[in-house]
C-alpha cells in the first residue's frame, strides 16, 4: 500500500501532521479491531427501488460472486442524502450508457473501516444540527471548519491514512473494474486497494483538501472548482503544486439520465401550468441530517394561505425523518396533508397521474427505506415547479430552485454557482428573506418561465452531462 499522507501531489506534508494521521488510524484499529487480513467474500443483492437501472448492491457473503462483464462500481457512503443522490445519478448514467451499475456503500459493512465512517458521520450530523441551534458554535466552529478547515491540504493527510482501513473490503473486487466514487473516502480506499480506473466525483463547488484523492481522476462540476483544484490556491499558507491535467477534469453537473431525457417537456408543462393560473407546485426537502427546521417551519406557515387560495401546492419529502413531520404537525395547528408514508408504489402512481392533471393541497412523503427516501425527490422533480433546498448537492439539479440558508460554509458556493448560471435564486439566509422571495415568485409569473428557459439552454450546452462524462472517464472513453 502506497503512502498517500506524507506527500500529496508532490507537496511535502509536515511531520506533525503525519504523526497525527498515524495516531488517528491507530485509534480506530484499537477501537474496532484490525481486519487487514480478513478475507471478505463479495456477493450481490438487487436494489428493488432502483430496479429501473438494474443496480446491484455489493454485500458480504460466504462465496465470491462474479461481476458482470460490463460492470461499473459506484463507491459511496451514507452521509446525509447528498452522496447517495449523486451515486444514483452515476448508476443511472452508467445504465443509460450500457453498463451494469454495482452499489458499494462502504459504511454499510461490519468492517473496521465501515465503523470508522459511521462514527465520523455521526459526529458530522451532530455538529450540523448543533450549528443550526447555536449561532456561536456556527460562527466560531462550524462555518470556519467547513470553509477553511477542510480546505487545508494537511486535512487530507489524516483522511488518507484513515481510508487505508477500508482496503480489506476491496480484497475480492477485480482491480480493473471501472469505479466512480461520490465521496472522497471511497475514492481514496479504491486507490489504496490498487483499483486502476477510479473517478473521484467531487460534490461541492468550494475546493477543499478534504476532496483530494491522488491517483484518481478528479471530476468537478464547475469552472470555479476546476481552477481551485488546478492550483490548490489557498490550501496552505504557501504556494502548492496543483493537480495535473490527467487527474483533473471539468465534466458538468451530476444528473440522472431519467431527469434529463424529457427535461424540455417538463419545463414546457411548468410554463403551461403558470400560464393557466394553476397552483405553483413547490417541492421542499428535509435533508439527511435533519437540519434547518426553523426556516423550514417558517416557510410552511407562510405558504399555507397560498395553499388555501389554490395559488400554491406543497410537496414535502421528509425522507426517512418522520420525527420532523411529527414536529411540524405539533408546530402548525390544523395542518392537513395527504400522506405517502412507506407507500412508494402509490407515490409513483400519483406522480404519473399529476403529470398532466391537477394537484392541490399539501402532500407529505416519508419512507423508512433509504433508497425510497432519497429517490422520492427525484420522482417529484419533473412534476413540480420550484424546488426549495439548501445549496448542497441539489444546487446543481435541472429544476427552478429557491435556496434557503446554507449549512456549512462550503455550501455557499453552490448557491453562487446556481445564481451565476441562472437556474436558481440567490441564497436567502433568513426567514424574512426567503418568505419575501416566495411572495415575489408567486406574484411574478415571469420568474419561473425564465428559469425554465435557462435550464433548457444549459441542457443544450451539456451543462448537466457530468454523470455521463464520469462514466466515460471511468471506462476509459474520451
Amino acid at each position: 500500500m502506497k503512502d498517500k499522507s506524507s506527500v500529496i501531489f508532490n507537496n511535502q506534508i509536515d511531520k506533525k501532521t503525519i504523526k497525527g494521521a498515524n495516531k488517528s488510524k491507530a485509534k480506530y484499529i484499537k477501537k474496532y479491531g484490525d481486519d487487514s487480513n480478513t478475507d471478505y467474500k463479495i456477493c450481490f443483492q438487487p436494489i428493488d427501488t432502483l430496479d429501473f437501472i438494474g443496480a446491484s448492491n455489493i454485500v458480504f457473503g460466504e462465496e465470491n460472486q462474479k461481476f458482470d462483464d460490463k460492470a461499473l462500481i459506484v463507491g459511496n457512503i451514507r452521509m446525509g442524502f447528498g452522496h447517495y443522490r449523486i451515486s444514483i445519478a452515476m448508476a443511472s448514467a452508467a445504465r443509460a450508457l450500457g453498463y451494469h451499475p454495482y452499489w458499494l456503500d462502504l459504511a454499510s459493512f461490519d468492517a473496521t473501516g465501515s465503523k470508522m465512517i459511521r462514527e465520523q458521520n455521526d459526529m458530522y450530523s451532530l455538529a450540523s444540527r448543533i450549528s443550526q441551534k447555536s449561532k456561536l458554535f456556527n460562527k466560531l466552529v462550524w462555518e470556519p471548519l467547513n470553509s477553511e478547515g477542510f480546505k487545508k491540504i494537511t486535512y487530507n493527510a489524516k483522511d488518507q491514512r484513515n481510508s487505508e482501513l477500508l482496503v480489506p473490503i476491496f480484497r475480492n473486487i477485480p482491480k480493473d473494474i471501472p469505479y466512480i466514487a461520490t465521496h472522497v473516502w471511497p475514492s481514496q480506499a479504491a486507490i489504496h486497494a490498487d483499483m486502476t480506473h477510479v473517478v473521484n466525483a467531487i460534490p461541492d463547488n468550494w475546493p477543499m483538501g478534504l476532496h483530494l484523492s491522488e491517483g484518481a481522476i478528479h471530476a468537478v462540476q464547475t469552472p470555479f472548482a476546476y481552477f481551485g483544484y488546478k492550483t490548490l490556491n489557498g490550501f496552505a499558507k504557501y504556494p502548492l503544486n496543483g493537480i495535473p491535467e490527467d487527474q483533473l477534469k471539468m465534466v458538468g453537473c451530476f444528473i440522472d439520465h431519467e431527469l434529463l431525457v424529457d427535461l424540455e417537456n417538463d419545463n414546457k408543462r411548468r410554463k403551461e401550468r403558470i400560464a393557466k393560473g394553476k397552483p405553483l407546485r413547490i417541492l421542499m426537502t428535509v435533508g439527511g441530517a435533519g437540519a434547518g427546521f426553523d426556516m423550514f417551519l417558517a416557510m410552511v406557515k407562510h405558504l399555507i394561505p397560498y395553499v388555501k387560495e389554490k395559488k400554491a401546492s406543497l410537496f414535502i419529502n421528509f425522507g426517512d425523518h418522520k420525527d420532523v413531520y411529527d414536529k411540524l404537525c405539533q408546530k402548525v395547528e390544523g395542518i392537513q396533508t395527504v400522506n405517502f408514508f412507506n407507500q412508494y408504489d402509490e407515490l409513483k402512481k400519483f406522480v404519473s397521474e399529476i403529470k398532466d392533471e391537477e394537484a392541490e393541497g399539501i402532500y407529505a412523503i416519508y419512507n423508512q427505506n433509504i433508497f425510497e427516501a432519497v429517490y422520492s425527490t427525484n420522482l417529484l422533480m419533473p412534476v413540480t415547479d420550484l424546488l426549495i433546498t439548501k445549496p448542497s448537492e441539489l444546487a446543481y439539479y435541472p429544476i427552478p430552485k429557491l435556496f434557503m440558508r446554507h449549512i456549512g460554509g462550503h455550501e455557499v458556493y453552490g448557491a453562487i454557482n446556481g445564481r451565476e448560471y441562472g437556474d436558481s435564486t440567490p441564497e436567502c439566509p433568513t426567514k424574512k428573506e426567503i418568505n419575501a422571495m416566495l411572495d415575489k415568485i408567486l406574484s411574478d409569473k415571469e420568474i419561473i418561465p425564465h428559469l425554465c428557459d435557462q435550464i433548457d439552454y444549459l441542457k443544450k450546452i451539456g451543462h448537466y452531462n457530468g454523470a455521463y462524462e464520469c462514466v466515460k472517464l471511468a471506462v476509459g472513453k474520451k
